[in-house]
């Protein structure tokens, strides 16, 4: 990880969820630095460039237009130079079948999109406060599904 701060992207169709996101950043006033996508084929694109900075933990909307977020997490696990992305799935599903097929193919948490903005504060917080070399080693289900 970076030593000055963290980066976070956030690839999300809905817009109002991608300004929560960004404002709860800002309240929170920790030592990130966020980025948008609006859709799963613009952050495939922009994590496909040659010259572009990693992010250390993705969020991923799973009902996307154009490419889902299970279809982008297939194709992060599926590349070699994404293999430290932190991927925690955001979504406002709660689906056991989405669960486990995230859980399945790599993703490192899953997090159901909070109700109001506390719980979204407290829920960024915590994820990116979480020590995710711990966090990753060795997933199990147990700790896949962040619950408040």
């Amino acid at each position: 990880m970076r030593e000055d701060y963290t980066y976070v992207v956030l690839a999300d169709d809905d817009e109002d969820d991608r300004l929560f996101f960004t404002e709860a950043f800002e309240e929170l006033k920790m030592k990130t630095k966020v980025d948008i996508y609006k859709d799963g084929v613009d952050l495939m694109n922009a994590l496909n460039q040659s010259d572009s900075v990693l992010p250390n933990i993705l969020f991923l909307d799973l009902n996307m237009p154009m490419k889902s977020g299970l279809e982008c997490l297939k194709e992060i696990k599926d590349n070699q130079r994404f293999k430290d992305i932190a991927i925690a799935i955001y979504s406002t599903s709660a689906s056991e079948e989405d669960i486990e097929d995230t859980f399945v193919n790599g993703a490192n948490i899953y997090i159901k999109k909070p109700n109001n903005f506390n719980n979204l504060k407290k829920i960024l917080s915590d994820v990116v406060t979480m020590n995710w070399q711990y966090h990753t080693s060795g997933l199990n289900k147990d700790n896949f599904l962040l619950r408040l």
